[in-house]
């Protein structure tokens, strides 16, 4: 077990765990597909991000073992359309709220980072966008890249 989740509910603990991966598929499943492209970027940032965060060195540890393989046994628990699986997933993520009073200060800060940082990674590598101009993210991702259903911990 991670000792940064030790406050937290089993339930709480298993949600911090898989928002990651929520967040993945809620961006990269955000324009009706998930991708290669975008499930090799998640991987990328959490690998680098491992390297970085010293707060949390055991979650990344964790995270980034089999993370392609979590995030595909995830994804076929959830509805295929992502009409019916967003909603089912913004619902989830917005339950970390509470979780975030629980956690060490840094490693929630840390920790909301992360997943900002994956949401931002992935509508980046997707090549969606309008016509090629500006920015590359498809009108679905950028509705979710700042994970409303989620408030920076303070």
């Amino acid at each position: 077990m991670i000792p940064e989740l030790n406050k937290l509910s089993e339930a709480q603990a298993e949600l911090v765990l898989k928002a990651p991966f929520l967040v993945c598929i809620l961006i990269a499943g955000a324009d009706g597909t998930i991708d290669k492209k975008e499930i090799k970027e998640a991987i990328n940032i959490a690998q680098k991000k491992h390297k970085k965060a010293v707060s949390m060195q055991a979650f990344f540890k964790e995270l980034a073992t089999d993370f392609e393989d979590k995030l595909k046994i995830l994804i076929q628990s959830y509805p295929y359309e992502s009409t019916q699986r967003n909603p089912l997933i913004e619902e989830e993520l917005s339950f970390l709220n509470p979780c975030f009073k629980l956690l060490p200060t840094e490693f929630a800060s840390e920790y909301y980072s992360l997943l900002i940082d994956i949401a931002q990674g992935i509508a980046s590598s997707s090549g969606g966008g309008i016509m090629g101009l500006g920015e590359s993210i498809a009108p679905e991702e950028a509705r979710y890249m700042k994970l409303p259903m989620i408030q920076k911990p303070t």
